[in-house]
C-alpha cells in the first residue's frame, strides 16, 4: 500500500499549492531527456531546444535506460520525472540503427502521458552556423510568433497533432495583451509533404512603413531542421474530454474583509485597533498657556496704570 505523506512545513505546502490544478494554468515547462544512446546531431538539437526554452525548461544530461516511449512499462520513469519537475511537455532523444536521430515529443496530463509523436531529425543547422547582426538576436523569454504554412496542418492527422505539440512547446505563458516591440522572434513551420515539416527560427526586425503599423522583416538566426514523422499516439476520447474540461466561471480576485449577502448586499468589515485611552498623550497646550499668561500680565499692568493715574488726579 502506497504511503501518503502530508506536507509538514509552510514551504512544502506552498509547493503543493503551486502544483495544484488551477482555472488559469501556469506556463508549461519542458523536460529534456537523453536516451541510452544519442548522436552528436541529436545532442545539439536537445541543447538548442534548451537554449530556446531557457527559463522554462529543465534538462537532464544523464542517460536514461528505463525510458522507452510507445512501449508498455517504459513510461514509468518518464511520469516520475514529470511529477518531480512539474513539467507538462517533454522531449526525449535517442539514436539507434533502426531509428537514427530520433526525437520523441509528448504532452502530459496529470503527470501521465497524454499523447506522443516521434520525428526524425534531418538537415540540422545549429544556431552557431548562422551569421547575422547580434543586435537583433531574440531576447530570453520573449513571446514568439508561430506560423504554420501548408494544407497538411489542416488535413493530415499526424501534422495536426504535431502542430498542437509544437504550439504548446514554443508559445510559453498565455497572456491577454502584448507589446509589439517585445515580439522579436518567430517560428516558421512549413509542411513540405504529409510526413515532413521544415522548422526554422527567425528574428523579427521592425522597420518604418509610413503608417502606424511597422514593416516586418524576418532574419533566420537558427536553428533549422527537417522533422520527418515516424510514429504517433493519440489520446483516447475519454482522456481527451477530461483534459479539455474548463470552468465557465472566471476566477475573481478575492477582496479581503468583503462579503456578499443576498439580502443585505455587499458588506465590509473594518478592524479598529484597541484604543488605550490611559496611555494616550495629551496635546501640548504650552502656546495657549503662554498667551493666557501674556494677556493676564497686560490686564494687570493696565489696571495698575489706571489706579496710579486716579491717585495722581486726587492729589492734584
Amino acid at each position: 500500500m502506497m504511503e501518503i505523506r502530508t506536507p509538514k512545513t509552510h514551504k512544502a505546502k506552498r509547493v503543493l499549492e503551486k502544483r495544484a490544478p488551477k482555472l488559469v494554468e501556469n506556463g508549461k515547462k519542458t523536460l529534456i531527456l537523453h536516451g541510452t544512446k544519442t548522436s552528436a546531431t541529436l545532442s545539439s538539437v536537445l541543447m538548442e531546444l534548451y537554449r530556446l526554452k531557457k527559463g522554462g525548461a529543465i534538462k537532464y544530461s544523464r542517460r536514461n535506460e528505463n525510458i522507452r516511449p510507445f512501449e508498455s512499462g517504459g513510461e514509468t520513469s518518464l511520469e516520475f520525472f514529470s511529477q518531480k519537475t512539474d513539467c507538462s511537455i517533454f522531449a526525449y532523444g535517442s539514436h539507434t540503427k533502426k531509428r537514427p536521430d530520433n526525437l520523441v515529443l509528448g504532452r502530459m496530463y496529470d503527470h501521465h502521458v497524454y499523447d506522443l509523436i516521434e520525428v526524425g531529425i534531418e538537415n540540422f543547422k545549429s544556431l552557431l552556423s548562422f551569421s547575422y547582426d547580434k543586435k537583433i538576436a531574440p531576447h530570453e523569454g520573449s513571446k514568439p510568433f508561430i506560423c504554420f504554412t501548408g494544407e497538411g496542418f489542416e488535413n493530415v492527422p499526424e501534422l495536426k497533432q504535431l502542430k498542437e505539440v509544437l504550439t504548446d512547446l514554443f508559445r510559453g505563458e498565455v497572456v491577454d495583451n502584448l507589446n509589439l516591440t517585445g515580439l522579436d522572434r518567430a517560428y516558421i513551420c512549413s509542411a513540405v509533404s504529409p510526413t515532413k515539416v521544415f522548422l526554422t527560427h527567425c528574428a523579427i526586425k521592425l522597420k518604418k512603413s509610413g503608417t502606424i503599423v511597422p514593416r516586418i522583416e524576418l532574419v533566420e538566426v537558427g536553428p533549422s531542421m527537417d522533422l520527418v514523422i515516424r510514429r504517433n499516439r493519440l489520446p483516447n476520447e475519454g482522456l481527451r474530454k477530461e483534459a479539455m474540461k474548463s470552468s465557465k466561471d472566471k476566477p475573481k480576485k478575492k477582496v479581503k474583509n468583503v462579503d456578499q449577502d443576498d439580502v443585505l448586499g455587499k458588506r465590509g468589515r473594518i478592524f479598529i485597533p484597541e484604543q488605550e485611552v490611559g496611555k494616550t498623550p495629551l496635546p501640548d497646550k504650552s502656546k495657549g498657556v503662554k498667551r493666557e499668561r501674556r494677556e493676564g500680565k497686560l490686564k494687570k499692568k493696565n489696571k495698575e496704570e489706571g489706579s496710579a493715574s486716579k491717585k495722581h488726579k486726587e492729589s492734584e
